[in-house]
């Protein structure tokens, strides 16, 4: 069947409704969506990939986009073109919007344009987002560190400061813009706060008349009482003594109650509240599973989802009631498996063995062996030569860590290109002292609010005049091409 172009919001259905063989339809290009999708590859079936976004991101090198050092491309590639030799592989761009267990269909809007993919499989690898605890106003100030968009937004703001640091000739102002604060010592807020404080001291050394980049004070906030909690006491202590030699204030046990424009407000253990003004702030304390998570909960027999939304799966990832429908990777809730690549990787491939089995004719839901997870164990960067690596029972840090963590980085990169301009990029970064992604724009700082605003305007709009605001978002669209 072919897609008939939509008018006004008609649906449409996905092409691989009539051509009889399996159809499994993947929510995500993330490293669960698009580990199912590869895994596929020769199949009896017809996979319809959904995604929000056209590129499979590579999440943990974000921090790296947003302080200078890759291009978006180097860590986003296309996922249709990823994909484009996987002939059963269809790419559909959307918001899901609806699941519906019991039809088996999964619906999906593409501006006016709603999809319904059926499906006899589902893989749910929608990801997650950043969760500011109740919180969700702190994101006009602080960004978190989830997508591309975040990371252009940050490296706005970061060299943005500085720019402002040089022309203001208020002496308060000039230390509020130079003074950048970051919410969270997990991984990606240890790996931030280094690139800031590397990014001040190498890169931007001399390049300023009225200021001196390497003055400026980079501050690590955390709620807990130790950096990088979950790999221990050891390899928390190693970073936080190399981020304070490198001149990062560590602020432990030190909850962030309040984020403003012009700094954030900080309560300590003790109770006492105090002010921190900065220009700069930037999120990375805690995730928030897609909402679809709940969706596929209150539709299931007994499945129940966690604090952070995540869904609490089967011992085979599957849905109680719903053999089929799987869940993988930040959005799946299993003891033992960490939100991490490794997780979603080994989730997806698990999960589209048991698909092909039930196409070889030995499906057995109820006996199915359980999904086990291999801890490949875990690793955060902390500046250039440094990182901390925790693989089993063994930690350790340093020179050794650091070659480790871009090893084993370059081999979750996509396509031969992309790891090799990043090793390229990596030795010229690391071994000299320019960054070659340093140019933003006023986009870059101002465009996710703009949008935010204009989004509000069309939902008021809609609920006004459902036509007026259909042709007014048709009208933006034909502006925007």
């Amino acid at each position: 069947m072919t897609l008939t172009p939509s008018s006004r919001g008609a649906e449409q259905t996905a092409p691989s409704e009539t051509t009889g063989r399996h159809r499994v339809v993947i929510i995500g290009s993330g490293f669960g969506g698009l580990t199912a999708a590869r895994a596929l590859k020769g199949a009896d079936v017809d996979v319809t990939l959904i995604s929000r976004t056209t590129t499979h991101l590579f999440q943990p090198l974000l921090y790296q986009v947003a302080t200078g050092i890759l291009s978006e491309g180097e860590i986003a590639p296309t996922t249709r073109l990823v994909l484009r030799k996987q002939k059963n592989v269809q790419v559909l761009l959307g918001e899901v919007e609806a699941i519906d267990l019991k039809a088996k269909t999964v619906t999906s809007k593409l501006m006016t344009m709603t999809t319904v993919s059926h499906f006899d499989s589902l893989i749910v690898a929608a990801g997650a987002q950043q969760s500011y605890f109740g919180n969700d106003q702190f994101a006009t100030f602080a960004p978190g560190m989830k997508t591309i968009d975040d990371a252009l937004e940050l490296r706005g703001r970061i060299l943005g400061a500085f720019e402002a640091a040089e022309v203001t000739t208020d002496h308060a102002e000039r230390e509020r813009r130079l003074t950048f604060v970051v919410v969270g010592a997990g991984p990606t807020g240890v790996e931030l706060a280094g690139q800031i404080a590397e990014l001040a001291d190498r890169t931007l050394a001399g390049a300023f008349r009225t200021i001196k980049p390497n003055e400026c004070r980079v501050i690590l906030l955390e709620g807990a009482g130790a950096v990088l909690p979950p790999m221990g006491e050891k390899l928390g202590l190693k970073a936080q003594r190399r981020l304070e030699k490198m001149g990062v204030e560590v602020q432990l046990n030190a909850l962030v109650t309040n984020v403003d424009y012009q700094g954030v407000t900080v309560k300590d253990k003790d109770g006492a509240e105090r002010r921190i003004e900065c220009a700069c702030k930037v999120w990375s304390a805690g995730v928030q599973a897609s909402p679809l998570g709940k969706m596929i909960a209150e539709q299931s027999d007994g499945t129940e989802t966690d604090r952070a939304g995540r869904v609490i799966m089967e011992p085979d990832l599957s849905v109680k009631g719903h053999p089929n429908v799987f869940v993988v990777g930040d959005l799946m809730s299993v003891q033992g498996v960490p939100g991490m690549a490794q997780g979603a990787i080994q989730g997806a491939k698990y999960v589209t063995k048991l698909i092909k089995r039930e196409l070889a004719g030995h499906a057995d839901p109820a006996n199915r062996a359980p999904f086990k997870y291999f801890d490949k164990g875990s690793m955060a960067t902390i500046s250039r030569f440094s990182a901390v690596a925790q693989v089993g029972k063994l930690e350790f840090g340093g020179f050794i860590a650091w070659l480790a963590w871009l090893v084993l980085h370059l081999v979750y990169l996509v396509g031969f290109k992309n790891r090799f301009t990043t090793l390229i990029t990596w030795f010229i970064t690391f071994l000299g002292h320019s960054r070659g992604q340093m140019a933003i724009t006023s986009q870059m700082i101002y465009a996710r609010l703009a949008m935010d605003m204009l989004q509000n305007q069309q939902k008021l709009a809609l609920r006004q005049s459902p036509l007026a605001a259909v042709e007014e978002a048709e009208e933006l669209e034909r502006g925007a091409s």
